[in-house]
């Protein structure tokens, strides 16, 4: 699902809010968690998951195209971990 359909979708589900507002308030939320992650801190929707931000050491790979080695610091990468809640309805029996 891309932003524009879940503005869209909201905006459906509540009539009395406009597209621009809904789109705001989408915008300041993505922007919350961006920020909150970027402080590296963890962020939980009860029964959607938790995103939080772990780090890669320092490691040597391989270029594909050269052959060479080359040298790649720290990296730091946003991990999801998916709530009961979700994980309940992805495998309910059907």
């Amino acid at each position: 699902m891309k932003k524009s359909e879940l503005v869209s979708k909201i905006a459906g589900q509540n009539p009395h809010l406009t597209l621009k507002e809904v789109d705001k308030i989408v915008t300041v939320v993505f922007d919350e968690i961006i920020h909150a992650l970027a402080a590296k801190n963890r962020v939980e929707f009860r029964g959607f998951g938790t995103f939080s931000v772990r780090s890669r050491g320092p490691r040597i790979a391989k270029n594909p195209k050269t052959g060479k080695k080359v040298e790649i610091g720290v990296r730091h990468i946003v991990h999801f971990k998916t709530g009961r809640g979700l994980l309940g309805q992805l495998n309910a029996k059907k």
